[in-house]
C-alpha cells in the first residue's frame, strides 16, 4: 500500500498540496511555515515518505527555493486554464510561468467494470517532459478514485538541463490495470514499448492541438463534468504568453524509452524526422 493515512486524510492531504501547487505559480506567495505544516500533517496521519504527497511537496518547496527573488517578489501570473476538443479528443491545457501540462481522458470496461482515467504530460520551456501522470477519476478499485500515480517522473527534472536529449525516470514497476482503456492489448507489449508511447502521447496531442489552433479547427471548451466555469476555450490559447512556444517544441519532439531496472527507464528524446518509427 502507498501509506496506511484514511481516505480522509488522503482527501485533506490532496487537497493541501494541490492548494500549495497552484499558490506557487500564481500566488500568493506560499510560506516556508506552510510547507512545514504540511509536512507535519502527512506525518502524523502515517503517509508514506515514499507516497506521491511527500513527493510533490518537495516539488513545491524545491520550486520556491530555486525561483529567482524578482519573480516571487513580483506580481504573479495568472494561471491559464483551456479545455476543448482539437484533433478528435477532449483536451484540458493548464499554463504556467514555465511549463504546461496537458491532458486527456481515457474511459472503458474492464471485466464488466467501467472506470475513467485522465492522463496529464507535463513539458518544460524546451518542450521535454518533467512527467507523466495518471489520474483515477474512477478506478477499477474503487478506493483508489481521486488518487494519482506518476507513471513517468524525470528524475531531479527541476534542475536538469531543460533541453536535455536523454534523461533517466522513475517509473511505477507495476503499470495500472486502467491503461487498458488507451490499448486493449497494452500488457502484451514489452515494457519499454508501452512506456515510450506513455511519453508519445503528450508528444502528438501537442502536435494535434498545434495543427488544431493554426486551422481555427478546435471545437467548444469546458471541462467535460461542468465544475470548472472559469475555463477558457482552447482558442484562447494563441493568448497566452506560455504556451505556444512549449507546444511547438513539444509537438516536434519525440520519446525512445530503454528499461534500466523495472523501477528506472532512460528517456531519448528526438526530432521527429530522426525518430525509429
Amino acid at each position: 500500500m502507498e501509506n496506511v493515512a484514511t481516505k480522509e486524510h488522503r482527501k485533506l492531504a490532496r487537497g493541501l498540496i494541490e492548494g500549495l501547487e497552484i499558490r506557487v505559480h500564481s500566488g500568493p506567495p506560499v510560506l516556508e511555515s506552510e510547507i512545514h505544516s504540511a509536512r507535519d500533517f502527512l506525518r502524523e496521519n502515517e503517509f508514506s515518505p515514499e507516497s506521491d504527497y511527500f513527493s510533490r511537496l518537495y516539488q513545491v518547496q524545491t520550486r520556491l527555493a530555486t525561483r529567482p527573488p524578482q519573480t516571487q517578489a513580483g506580481p504573479a501570473r495568472r494561471k491559464g486554464n483551456y479545455g476543448g476538443e482539437a484533433g478528435g479528443r477532449w483536451m484540458q491545457l493548464q499554463s504556467a510561468y514555465d511549463h504546461v501540462i496537458l491532458s486527456t481522458c481515457y474511459d472503458g470496461v474492464f471485466n464488466l467494470k467501467p472506470g475513467r482515467i485522465k492522463i496529464s504530460h507535463r513539458f518544460n520551456q524546451q518542450g521535454r517532459l518533467d512527467f507523466v501522470e495518471l489520474k483515477f477519476l474512477r478506478s477499477l478499485q474503487p478506493c483508489l478514485n481521486g488518487e494519482l500515480r506518476k507513471l513517468i517522473l524525470i528524475k531531479d527534472y527541476q534542475d536538469l538541463r531543460k533541453d536535455w536529449s536523454a534523461a533517466e525516470a522513475h517509473v511505477l514497476e507495476v503499470l495500472p490495470r486502467e491503461l487498458v482503456f488507451l490499448f486493449e492489448d497494452i500488457f502484451r507489449c514489452p515494457k519499454h514499448e508501452v512506456l515510450g508511447w506513455l511519453a508519445n502521447i503528450g508528444h502528438r496531442l501537442a502536435d494535434d492541438l498545434i495543427k488544431g489552433l493554426r486551422s481555427n479547427s478546435t471545437n467548444g471548451h469546458g471541462s467535460q463534468d461542468g465544475r470548472n466555469p472559469d475555463q477558457l476555450s482552447l482558442r484562447a490559447i494563441l493568448t497566452d504568453e506560455v504556451a505556444p512556444p512549449i507546444l511547438e517544441k513539444a509537438a516536434a519532439l519525440h520519446c525512445v524509452a530503454e528499461c534500466q531496472d523495472p523501477k528506472t527507464v532512460l528517456l531519448r528524446c528526438v526530432r521527429h524526422s530522426a525518430a525509429t518509427h
